[in-house]
This record gives C-alpha cells, sequence and structure tokens, in this order.
C-alpha cells in the first residue's frame, strides 16, 4: 500500500450541522417542509445535488442549488469540526511515507478552503472534490481520475471512508474500502448494506488495526 484516499465529510470532518442548516434555510426559501437533523446526516454523501434532490424533490434542484450554496460559502466555517483522529492519523501516515490524498463529493474548491482552513491541507497531495471533473462517486471515471492525478495504481491503494458512496467508488476502481462509523451510517449499517475490508468505530481505532498506529505517537 502506497497511497490511502480519504473521504471528506464523516470521515475527516464533521460538516453535518452546517450542512443541514443550510438544507433548512433552502427549504425556508422556497417555502418548504423542513428536514430535521437526522434525516441531513443519514442523507449526505452523494454530492450537493443529490442530497437536495432526496430531502427537496428532484423538481427542485436546480432553483435549490445555488441557493444551499451561496449560503454553505457565508457559513461554512461555523460548526466545522475535525474529528478526532484526522489530524493524527494523517499526519502519522504522512512521515510514514504514503501519498495521501482526499476523495471527496463535496464541491473541490469548497473542500480545498476548508482543509486549508482546519490546516490538514498541508499533509495532503491532492485535493479532488465534485467540480474539478463532471463526475462524483461512486462514478467509476471519478475513482480513475483520482488514481491518474497522484500517478496510482488501484493494487497499492486504499480509500478510506464512511458511507456506501465510498463503498461503491472504491468498487467501481478496484481498490479496497475501509469504513468508519463516524459518518452518516453505524457500524450495524454499514455492515448491511456493504462489503469492505474493515469497519471501524473511528479513525483511532482503524489506525491501529490497519497500521499499527498508537495515539500516543502522535504529533499534532
Amino acid at each position: 500500500m502506497k497511497t490511502v484516499l480519504f473521504d471528506l465529510d464523516g470521515t475527516l470532518i464533521d460538516h453535518f450541522t452546517t450542512i443541514h442548516r443550510c438544507v433548512v434555510f433552502t427549504q425556508q426559501q422556497l417555502e418548504l417542509p423542513e428536514s430535521d437533523y437526522a434525516t441531513v446526516r443519514a442523507t449526505v454523501g452523494g454530492s450537493a445535488p443529490v442530497t437536495l434532490g432526496k430531502l427537496l424533490g428532484e423538481a427542485y434542484v436546480d432553483t435549490a442549488l445555488p441557493i444551499f450554496q451561496n449560503h454553505f460559502e457565508q457559513i461554512m466555517f461555523q460548526d466545522l469540526i475535525a474529528l478526532p483522529g484526522s489530524n493524527w492519523i494523517l499526519n502519522e501516515l504522512k512521515q510514514r511515507g504514503y501519498q495521501l490524498a482526499v476523495f471527496t463529493n463535496k464541491n473541490g474548491n469548497q473542500s480545498r478552503t476548508i482543509l486549508d482552513f482546519l490546516n490538514q491541507a498541508q499533509y495532503l497531495d491532492a485535493i479532488i472534490g465534485t467540480g474539478d471533473t463532471p463526475y462524483r462517486k461512486p462514478d467509476p471515471e471519478f475513482t480513475a481520475h483520482a488514481l491518474e492525478c497522484l500517478t496510482a495504481s488501484a493494487k497499492d491503494t486504499i480509500l478510506i471512508g464512511d458511507s456506501p458512496f465510498d463503498f461503491a467508488a472504491a468498487e467501481s476502481g478496484q481498490l479496497k474500502t475501509y469504513l468508519v462509523a463516524t459518518g452518516s451510517h453505524t457500524k450495524t449499517e454499514l455492515a448491511a448494506t456493504t462489503q469492505p475490508a474493515g469497519i471501524y468505530a473511528d479513525l483511532y481505532e482503524l489506525g491501529a488495526a490497519l497500521f499499527d498506529l498508537t495515539p500516543e505517537t502522535a504529533q499534532v
């Protein structure tokens, strides 16, 4: 293994409160019923248009998307949390010589801004999101694009994520997947809907099991 792709929302960061606020704001502007936090959290993962389509209805996506994105740009740093273990595992793996990248259905420009803000971009060789290509997870072309950007091979690359979208994206590119239950799905839900190489409670558990890391070795 030489390259590690990380999903963003639910894997490295918790942005669910911010996303929920943007969804509700959009629904209010369009005079639509408001979604509760749990429903929004369970829906996130397929990119903003997919999430909005599920929550508001496909007929509203074209109207809702600019409202959502404009509000998100205004409040994206509010309620933004680096998940426990994210800085630790990125730092440790970088020190061990792995090539690291974020591979996300979040907008690419927004992802780069967020990771700069959290000082996590320093560990990453690439940050690849929607809008950077016409594709999104689990399109095989998107996974192939990520590997091409990194000059990486499928056999030497793994994907760490938190959702069935991540599992499907990895499967489409013949990558091994390892999932954490810190995002939109519990360990039980992930086990019921996916067949990854491993499912872990969080990044600390994954780091210990997969890379033989211990929190005491963390530098950040």
